[in-house]
């Protein structure tokens, strides 16, 4: 690949500021790794538009390529495990934050990051999931080994129009959970009754004096929200319930008390996608292609091209998104 260069969206920073603007890299400085891959598609997350913006201390090294979601070809492969035209899919690790991601029509990676595209799954598909499938995925998987069953009550998602959420929805509604969707876009209400909630509520407002413990009406919830929203379903989950916890757009404080873990022995599970088994990550991919395959994939995701991509992040950061954002990176 000497002497090709790849069209990439690159951060940088002068030491005052962060932004982001297209460059011709070349191929050979694009990321390190045993695998070459030729990027299909890649996708677009609240993380990705705080590293492109500078909203938020994401990167840790510049100029760096953004993008936490690759999905593409194996151009070259000095791991065994991998072939020249295999399809492959890579999210989380330092992808996009301390190592050169998916905003790049080329990208090199660790092989030891990269999981074979399900046999069905189109690569498209691979990035409508993404981070934030492989992220509900794994708040499923917790709540479900911590005991969490169709039977046992309601599973509250909160932020349930956003990208995590409306795929987490889907995903337990197809498993045949009661799934309450709580979310503050009161315009949501019927897409998310058609993605398979049997209910949507608006988000409480915070409000002093509340008690410690409130009326348990989940079984389970899935937080992508943080600060007082899961101070709130702390307070009113069930005896034995559970919650998996991954997000801060709420705050990253959380004020609550000993007494509804000591008394209802709940349990409040973290969940951090970027890190975990290679074994289980490769389960969860299996899983979304069967029985956590979300319905109406093509409802909760759009797609747009390469060169749109910074005209969205601004919408991301003022919260007017739903669903998710695909960004067609090849044939550029």
């Amino acid at each position: 690949m000497n002497g090709v260069t790849s069209l990439a969206y690159q951060i940088r920073s002068d030491g005052q500021r962060v932004w982001g603007d297209w460059a011709h890299v070349p191929v050979a400085d694009v990321g390190s790794g045993e695998l070459l891959i030729r990027t299909s598609y890649s996708s677009v997350n609240f993380k990705d538009a705080l590293a492109a913006t500078g909203s938020g201390k994401v990167v840790r090294t510049f100029p760096l390529i953004g993008g936490i979601d690759v999905a593409g070809e194996v151009a070259e492969s000095t791991d065994t495990r991998f072939r020249e035209g295999d399809q492959v899919v890579v999210t989380g690790f330092a992808l996009g934050e301390g190592h050169d991601g998916g905003y790049s029509q080329w990208v090199r990676v660790p092989a030891d990051w990269a999981v074979p595209l399900p046999d069905g799954m189109t690569a498209w598909e691979s990035m409508a999931l993404g981070t934030a499938g492989i992220t509900a995925a794994l708040a499923i998987h917790e709540l479900e080994h911590n005991g969490l069953r169709p039977d046992r009550g309601p599973v509250a998602v909160t932020g349930a129009s956003g990208g995590v959420g409306s795929l987490a929805v889907s995903m337990l509604a197809g498993r045949g959970y009661d799934v309450t969707a709580v979310t503050g876009k009161s315009d949501a209400h019927d897409d998310l009754r058609h993605l398979g909630a049997s209910d949507v509520v608006a988000r409480p407002t915070a409000r002093e004096g509340v008690p410690p413990l409130e009326s348990g009406r989940w079984a389970g919830a899935v937080d992508s929200v943080g600060g007082d929203l899961l101070a709130w379903l702390i307070r009113t989950t069930q005896r034995q319930g559970s919650i998996a916890s991954f997000g801060n757009t709420g705050g990253h404080q959380l004020d609550t008390s000993v007494l509804p873990f000591v008394l209802r022995g709940i349990n409040l599970l973290g969940i951090n996608s970027g890190y975990f088994s290679h074994e289980l990550r490769q389960r969860l991919w299996q899983r979304m292609n069967d029985d956590l395959r979300p319905r109406h994939l093509d409802e909760i995701a759009r797609t747009i091209d390469f060169r749109e991509l910074p005209q969205v992040f601004p919408q991301f950061l003022a919260g007017r998104m739903r669903g998710r954002i695909v960004v067609r990176v090849g044939d550029q």
